[in-house]
């Protein structure tokens, strides 16, 4: 299979399961949620370098209301995974019970709250309209197939994606700093969708994406504790909590995931030298495989005036 067909093929599936899980999401269900949003931010990261030199795409348009699906469904999904995190504390034998059911019902009451205000923003997006402009993005791309721009676009998007993923990683060094590490797990999950479109390209990336996504799922774990830390150490200002037991075992409960989130720390430190390889592996073998060896030239030449005039972040 060419590989515009191959990334055609590509966009429709991503399409589809946007399409298909939005309306469950609209809903409420948060496996939906979960789904709809992962399709949305992989969407987000192909449209652009696909519609590169493309006529008639609408890929622009597509981009603002992606990016408004990712945004209000990643607040329901947070108190999703939180819920998640709080029944699998309960399973532990040391943990403060008390504490742990008011953490829950606090959850549980932001996001009746929330999903309140989702549903009044995603009712505001026409899906079949989205879709259909998703769908002529596809067209378009197999109309050119004899177009080569999008393997420059790609490149470009991998290299500046492999950049931005190294100076954060530098940054955070070998420090528990949450913002530092919030920062590397954002740049590796857009890494990660960008070498993903090259996969589907049919440029060898499977080492790459491995490395990536232990990195991401350790990361996101991490992530994931540290929001559920914001929550209990919000019961402090819930007057309904102040009572014989619970502000101990809040404490209690705050300690046990702050000494889960530094060995998720620990772990992630571990997997350093496989993400610098991954990193340095994208910049070269993959950003080249994508324009095939004869291109590597044009590429050089291209990405400084490509970052400048298009402003890949």
């Amino acid at each position: 299979m060419s590989p515009p067909n191959s990334l055609a093929r590509l966009l429709a599936r991503r399409a589809q399961a946007l399409n298909r899980h939005f309306t469950a999401a609209l809903e409420g269900s948060d496996l939906a949620v979960h789904q709809a949003r992962v399709a949305a931010r992989r969407l987000r990261e192909a449209v652009p370098p696909l519609i590169e030199g493309l006529k008639h795409a609408r890929g622009r348009c597509v981009c603002r209301k992606l990016r408004v699906v990712t945004r209000t469904l990643g607040t329901i999904r947070e108190l999703d995974v939180a819920l998640h995190l709080v029944d699998d504390l309960h399973d532990r034998a040391d943990v403060p019970r008390a504490a742990l059911a008011e953490t829950r019902a606090q959850v549980l009451e932001d996001r009746e709250r929330r999903c309140q205000v989702m549903t009044a923003r995603l009712k505001k997006i026409d899906i079949e309209k989205l879709y259909g402009r998703l769908e002529s993005v596809r067209r378009a791309l197999l109309a050119s197939a004899s177009d080569r721009t999008w393997r420059v676009a790609l490149a470009a998007r991998l290299v500046s994606r492999a950049r931005r993923l190294d100076h954060a990683v530098a940054d955070a060094g070998q420090i528990y700093s949450i913002d530092a590490l919030h920062r590397v797990r954002i740049a590796a999950k857009k890494l990660r969708y960008a070498v993903e479109i090259a996969s589907g390209s049919g440029t060898p990336a499977s080492p790459v994406l491995k490395a990536l996504k232990r990195t991401q799922d350790t990361l996101g774990r991490l992530h994931d504790l540290q929001r559920l830390q914001y929550h209990v150490a919000a019961l402090a200002a819930s007057p309904r909590v102040h009572r014989a037991g619970i502000d101990t075992g809040r404490t209690l409960l705050a300690r046990m995931i702050e000494d889960d989130c530094r060995r998720l720390h620990g772990r992630y430190v571990a997997l350093l030298p496989a993400l610098h390889d991954a990193i340095a592996v994208t910049r070269s073998d993959v950003a080249t495989g994508v324009t095939g060896p004869r291109r590597r030239r044009l590429v050089k030449m291209s990405l400084p005036a490509y970052r400048s005039a298009r402003g890949v972040r």
